[in-house]
């Protein structure tokens, strides 16, 4: 953690994701307008930034911010829950495959690249579009069923490296089960790289949800992700330019918070970053030749 703050831009991001972690669970509680208000739809609709609504309203006269604040809930839900999925199937999936080897190793990885051969984003909304509807829940567990094909290669290898080390070997020789040599020597042994790729996974989820939402195959009307704000003022996006500031602004902002976060960790958990010998300026210079040792050869 001392490495991980030692970093200013992984300070940042930190700030950033703590910050919208409180605004998404307390701000609708603090903001004086309901997500689904329509106080006014006449006079207030498509109203500008202003003291009142300081994000503005949309063309049904609710107000921005509130809506931004519970976008914020479902995206922030939807990206973390769907990487976790995402990352408990691919962990398990590639710790099987790599510890058992042979021809398990192998009809595991010919499945997993026919996964692979399939476009993600095609799939998706090939899904949500038949499904005429999906749930928020649905949403999550469809997100993270496929998104794990990534995360089981990379455990796959640090597993086949992991299971040759001795201490694994002395395990198996005293009889330890299987699983709790999978679950207590060689998990952990593998996790670092599996929380990177989690926090990378989140901001990944966040953005593909946003896309979806925005191509009205995702949340869907009265819910408000930010997706589904920015496509509600897409057709108004010339007079209206509030309503896809403000919910693209956090779109961006959260994406890049959780891919910097994602790369701070990669260098933090880093083992040669952690054994690296430090040299110092007086051991890099050479030391001037003996007079003595030159003489006698």
């Amino acid at each position: 953690m001392r490495r991980l703050l030692a970093d200013r831009s992984a300070r940042w991001a930190l700030a950033t994701i703590v910050l919208l972690i409180v605004a998404a669970a307390i701000g609708p509680l603090v903001v004086p307008y309901e997500c689904h208000a329509q106080p006014d739809i006449v006079n207030l609709k498509n109203q500008p930034p202003s003291w009142a609504h300081p994000f503005g309203t949309d063309q049904f006269s609710r107000d921005l911010l509130a809506r931004v604040l519970c976008g914020a809930r479902i995206s922030l839900a939807v990206g973390i829950l769907a990487a976790a999925v995402s990352m408990t199937i691919g962990t398990a999936y590639g710790l099987i495959a790599g510890y058992a080897g042979g021809r398990v190793d192998g009809v595991m990885m010919r499945v997993l690249d026919a996964f692979l051969s399939i476009p993600r984003v095609l799939l998706l909304i090939a899904i949500l579009t038949l499904s005429d509807g999906i749930s928020l829940a649905g949403m999550i567990v469809l997100l993270g069923t496929t998104g794990w094909f990534g995360i089981s290669r990379l455990v796959r290898a640090e597993t086949l490296v992991a299971k040759r080390m001795d201490y694994i070997e002395a395990a198996r020789a005293l009889g330890t089960p299987t699983s709790r040599i999978l679950s207590r020597h060689i998990l952990p042994n593998v996790i670092a790289p599996v929380i990177v790729a989690a926090t990378l996974a989140v901001g990944n989820v966040i953005a593909l949800e946003a896309g979806l939402s925005y191509l009205g195959a995702g949340v869907r009307e009265p819910d408000a992700s930010w997706g589904a704000i920015f496509l509600a003022g897409v057709s108004f996006s010339s007079s209206t330019w509030w309503i896809l500031f403000f919910p693209g602004i956090a779109i961006v902002g959260t994406v890049l918070a959780f891919n910097v976060l994602g790369d701070a960790l990669r260098d933090v958990l880093d083992p040669r970053q952690l054994h690296a010998p430090v040299l110092t300026v007086a051991s890099s210079v050479a030391a001037p030749p003996d007079p003595e040792r030159l003489e006698n050869g």
